[in-house]
This record gives C-alpha cells, sequence and structure tokens, in this order.
C-alpha cells in the first residue's frame, strides 16, 4: 500500500510510502483519502499527521501521468477534502516538499518541518504553474511579492527562511518526521500551538506594484516564456477573488492553459532527457573502475580528488601497473598511459577529436560534459562514464562524431543570428548518422552546454516538430 493509517496515542497518522520521493501518483492520491478517512471514522484519535517514509516527504507529482487523461481523485479535489477536515491536521515535513508536496502540506492546518527541509513550487522549470492550489494558498501565508518570487523562480525555501516568511509553523529538532509529528499534535491539541486553516485566511491585500514589478522582471529576463506570465495572473487572481474557490478556479484555467503550451511538453522532453544520459544502451552489470590515473592538470581534476574519497576511488597522479582508466589532460601524451587502461582524453570543445578510443569533450557552460566514443567497447565506455559520475561529473554517453562539438562548430560558423536554425540542422544530421545512443541527448546537449532556447526542448525536438508541422496532410487536398 502506498498510504498506510495508523494511530499512535490520541493521533492518527497517515504515512506516504511511494519510494523513492512519494511522488503523488494516482494511488497516492487515493490512499490519502482513504487513510483520511480512517482517520476521521477513529474516535479515538482527536488529531491526525500526514507524513511520509524514506527520506523525503512528498517531492511533487507523478510526472509520468503528465500528458495523460487525468486520473481521479486529481490532487486539488485532495487537497480540497484535507483541507475540510474536521480535526486539526499537521504536516511533518522532511527532506523536500515540493510542488504538489507543497501544495498538500499547505491544505493542512499546521505545518512542522525538520531542520534540513527544503520546500518550493518549482513547476515553472516545466513550463507549468501550481494547479492545486498553490497559487492561491501560498499567497495567504506569505503575500503577493514573495509569493510571486517563490514561485515564478521555482527556487527552494530553506527550513529557516519558509518558517521566518510564514510558510511552516515551526522548526523540530527531532530525529524522524514521526517524532515531530506527533510532539506538534500534542501541543496543537494542549492549545500550545495555533492550528489555522490555509484556505480560510483572508486573501493578501492587491499588491498592482509588485504585479507590475514582476511582469516588468519577466518581459525583461524571459520574454519567450508562457507560465511565469500565467503564474502572475494566478496569484493576482488570489487577491481579487470573491471565494477561495473562485481563485481555484481561475488558477485551474490557467493551469490547463500551460498544459496545452508546446513550451510544457519542450520542457518535460528535457526532464526526461536529463534522466540517466550516462547510461550505454545494453550494458548491464557494469562497475566503476577503481584505480584511477590523472594524467596532467586540469580544473576538473581537483573536483575528482574532492569526490573520490566518498566513491571509494583511489586517484594517483601517475599511472601503475594497477591502473584501470587513465584520464588525460589537455596537451599530454597519450604514451603516458599503460596499455591495459582505458584511456579518455580531456578535449575542449574547439579541439579536433582525439586519436584516443574515447573523449570527453569538455562543455563551456552548464552541467554536462560528453564522452565520445570513438573505437572503445560499449561496456569500457558504460564503465568510464559510471566512474566520472562517481567523480561529480555529469556525462552524456555518445558515438563518433562529438555531438558537442559538432553542434558547436555549426553554431560558431552560422551567419550573424542564425545560429539556431544551424543546430537544428546539424541535429537532424546527427541523428542520420547515428552519433548518439538517444536522440533526446543532442537536445540536452544543446541546451545545457550551448544555450539552445530551453523553452523549445532542443534543436533535434524542433526541428524534427517542425518538419512534421511543414508535412502537408495526406487528406490536405482531398
Amino acid at each position: 500500500m502506498s498510504v498506510h493509517y495508523q494511530r499512535h496515542g490520541e493521533v492518527g497518522v497517515i504515512s506516504i510510502a511511494n519510494p523513492p520521493v512519494n511522488a503523488l501518483s494516482q494511488a497516492v492520491r487515493s490512499g490519502l483519502l482513504s487513510a483520511l478517512e480512517e482517520g476521521l471514522i477513529d474516535q479515538q484519535a482527536q488529531a491526525l499527521v500526514v507524513m511520509a517514509e524514506g527520506r523525503t516527504f512528498i517531492a511533487g507529482a507523478d510526472i509520468r501521468e503528465f500528458g495523460k487523461p487525468p486520473q481521479a481523485p486529481l490532487l486539488s479535489d485532495v487537497i480540497t477534502q484535507l483541507e475540510a477536515c474536521p480535526k486539526p491536521l499537521i504536516a511533518s515535513l522532511h527532506g523536500t516538499a515540493l510542488g504538489g508536496g507543497l501544495e498538500v502540506a499547505l491544505g493542512c492546518h499546521y505545518r512542522i518541518a525538520l531542520t534540513d527541509t527544503r520546500v518550493g513550487l518549482p513547476e515553472v522549470k516545466l513550463g507549468l504553474l501550481p494547479g492545486a492550489g498553490g497559487t492561491q494558498r501560498l499567497p495567504r501565508l506569505v503575500g503577493v511579492e514573495r509569493s510571486l518570487d517563490i514561485i515564478t523562480s521555482g527556487r527552494f525555501v530553506e527550513a529557516a527562511e519558509a518558517q521566518d516568511i510564514g510558510i511552516i509553523d515551526a522548526i523540530s529538532y527531532a530525529q524522524t518526521p514521526l517524532e515531530a509529528g506527533l510532539a506538534a499534535a500534542k501541543e496543537v491539541l494542549a492549545g500550545q500551538q495555533q492550528a489555522r486553516i490555509t484556505g480560510q485566511l483572508p486573501a493578501p491585500e492587491a499588491n498592482p506594484q509588485a504585479i507590475a514589478a514582476m511582469r516588468e522582471q519577466l518581459e525583461t529576463s524571459v520574454p519567450a516564456l508562457f507560465s511565469p506570465f500565467r503564474i502572475v495572473d494566478a496569484v493576482d487572481a488570489c487577491t481579487k477573488a470573491t471565494s477561495l474557490e473562485e481563485g481555484l478556479r481561475r488558477e485551474r484555467e490557467l493551469f490547463l492553459a500551460c498544459m496545452d503550451s508546446p513550451q510544457r511538453a519542450g520542457l518535460i522532453h528535457l526532464f526526461f532527457a536529463a534522466r540517466n544520459p550516462h547510461v550505454v544502451p545494453g550494458v548491464d552489470n557494469a562497475e566503476p573502475f577503481a584505480q584511477i590515473a590523472l594524467i596532467g592538470e586540469h580544473t576538473l581534476f581537483e573536483t575528482f580528488h574532492t569526490a573520490a574519497q566518498r566513491a571509494n576511488i583511489t586517484l594517483t597522479d601517475t599511472s601503475n601497473d594497477s591502473t584501470e582508466l587513465c584520464l588525460l589532460a589537455p596537451g599530454e601524451d597519450v604514451s603516458a598511459c599503460p596499455s591495459q587502461a582505458v584511456t579518455v582524453a580531456l578535449q575542449p570543445l574547439t579541439d579536433s577529436a582525439s586519436a584516443t578510443l574515447l573523449s570527453l569533450v569538455l562543455a563551456e557552460r552548464g552541467p554536462f560534459h560528453e564522452l565520445v566514443n570513438h573505437h572503445a567497447s560499449a561496456t569500457d565506455q558504460q564503465r568510464a562514464a559510471l566512474t566520472l559520475k562517481a567523480l561529480r561529473a555529469n556525462v552524456v554517453v555518445s558515438k563518433s562524431p562529438s555531438v558537442l562539438s559538432t553542434l558547436y562548430n555549426a553554431a560558431t560558423q552560422a551567419p550573424d543570428n542564425d545560429a539556431q536554425s544551424a543546430m537544428e540542422q546539424a541535429s537532424l544530421t546527427l541523428a542520420q548518422q547515428g552519433a548518439c545512443y538517444r536522440e533526446s541527448d543532442i537536445d540536452l546537449l544543446a541546451v545545457e552546454a550551448l544555450g539552445y532556447p530551453r523553452h523549445l526542448g532542443g534543436p533535434h525536438r524542433h526541428a524534427t516538430l517542425q518538419s512534421t508541422l511543414s508535412t502537408p496532410s495526406k487528406d490536405a487536398h482531398s
């Protein structure tokens, strides 16, 4: 079961268990309602606590459900029922409470958080806005200006700040969310803490200055984006609606407009592209190398030294008979690496391809480098990728020619203002050449390393989409 109910003395506990991040799948949403019903009919439970097991509270919606027909119960309906609970309802937070997770907490009557907790509404990063009351309940707690900052940026708010501005009611130094939740429930029952129904709090006063300032800021920083402007509309509606219900209806309209936006589809495409781009298809049970030689000097090597001990990897500055993987700084000679070792040459973006079996093409910006397989075995490439990941270097695995270098050259050689379409053309060629394991890897590298517009989802996705849209259908001339 994803959600279960158990009573501790006079406190009923609704516990979510949907690893790894307790995402709000349909099973969790319906489980919350069932557990809430159990708590309501349990006459010995004077107060209820909502908490989650594992390393985090609810880290958001189940993204696998995006783009599919919504399945009942909708999260907004679940939160409405939580908020209407006649018994004091305490949310006990730890890890992260993000997106729908924070919206669930806002629907509870009191929020306690462990010291390491971070909260946020990061839906904007997926081209969306909080669609289950976040734009209507958060302003009731923190006001218009702070709500606009938090929701349009999608930033994470640390527990101390969340308490200072009123998102959470208290911070607990307990060891577990269960201990924290039970203690908070007892304090509420004893009248030592005040539980409040967020949706019944007065809406914040209209703040036309903050609304206008945020619109102006967005026009300057992200004029092409759709969802940040809809967020401003939703927060503005919170101040103007005659009731919470009216505000929620407006939020829902704006949320559905974001769901229908092609930007949402592009941003979610990139979200999935960034999951496991270091995986070489068809290679199972590969392990990182344990004995690594770093030949020469490079700033990346400094990061590796910091991460190596935690990863149980031995680093040396010279190779020896036990060296399994040899990483060559730019300009170093391949003869410094023994024949038994897999050799990876670090290659600046502007350099020509290396003569080694594997090269690590270095991005000048962003979190991802590219591990290119020229003639190595798939297993060796996978082991090298796993090693780099263990050393805190994010890599996208690919085949030759380098996706990153090809896109970079296309962009830099293009006429003024034509870099975007040059990358799009190059991306189609790369896909035809089979240079990548997944076409989404082209999009990920172009966006993260070369600044291709994120909301378009990447050059290959955009070019393919444009090609599909421009191809006349069979019925066009009938």
